[in-house]
């Protein structure tokens, strides 16, 4: 289709016919403009730009065959005709029917069998409503729910398969959970343990198996406890304890992303 782009194909390939378009007057009108603002036109920002120019049309092409018009359609079309599109067999226009759902209508997407729609219903549904997507059998449903629900639910995703979704969970999790996290089997969660631990609890990181760990630890600790970290096996570690116990300034020290 990189070839044609500046063509005006409809979505079967053939030019498009303004002559014998049903809206033929709203081009005079200036409410069209063929490879700009077009329903015939097989481009989704063409048919989407036409329905912002012509939102009163919308509601005309839900049952239209190409799956883009019928998305674009939905995001204009009056919301109580809307619904009827949520078992559409494209996954396209039930993204955009999610989108635009009332709460006790959007619940019942949240077991959609495409990511996509999942994924758009996850960033609109709050608090509890998101529960059941915690399980969610796609890293990227369950990485939108893990930087969307309440704190106080994200202990549930503490143990989640997947190392990103943990690391979200760290860096949001309350305080009174993260110790919970500092024995997590990545090390960048770790990291984000390190970091936002209060200093006075991160003596149990002291021997993480990552330096760039214990170089946290060492660069938060309080200077008395310092001592283990002052014979560590890496120099920055090791020198940054050694500055810090001693009393010396450590600014120059960057902490390791």
């Amino acid at each position: 289709m990189s070839d044609d782009i500046d063509k005006a194909l409809d979505w079967l390939g053939n030019p498009v016919d303004c002559d014998g378009c049903a809206h033929r007057a709203r081009l005079a009108e200036g409410r069209c403009e063929p490879l700009r603002a077009c329903v015939q036109d097989r481009y989704a920002k063409r048919i989407q730009r036409f329905f912002q120019w012509n939102d009163d049309l919308a509601g005309e092409h839900l049952d239209h065959p190409y799956f883009e018009v019928r998305a674009n359609a939905a995001r204009f079309a009056p919301i109580f005709i809307v619904p009827r599109l949520m078992d559409d067999p494209d996954e396209t226009v039930r993204a955009a029917v999610a989108r635009r759902l009332p709460r006790r209508l959007l619940l019942k997407m949240r077991g959609d069998p495409d990511r996509e729609v999942r994924i758009a219903v996850a960033s609109r549904l709050e608090d509890a409503d998101l529960s059941p997507l915690m399980r969610d059998p796609d890293y990227s449903v369950r990485l939108r729910v893990a930087r969307r629900v309440p704190e106080g639910m994200l202990p549930a995703m503490m143990h989640d398969e997947d190392p990103e979704i943990r690391l979200e969970v760290a860096n949001r999790i309350g305080l009174e959970w993260l110790m919970s996290m500092a024995w997590d089997d990545s090390a960048r969660v770790r990291m984000v343990v390190a970091r936002r631990l209060p200093p006075e609890k991160l003596a149990a990181l002291i021997r993480d198996a990552d330096w760039c760990v214990r170089f946290v630890v060492a660069s938060r600790l309080p200077p008395e406890d310092l001592a283990p970290l002052t014979e560590d096996p890496v120099d920055d570690v090791r020198t940054v304890a050694q500055k810090r116990r001693a009393g010396l300034p450590a600014t120059g020290d960057l902490i390791p992303d």
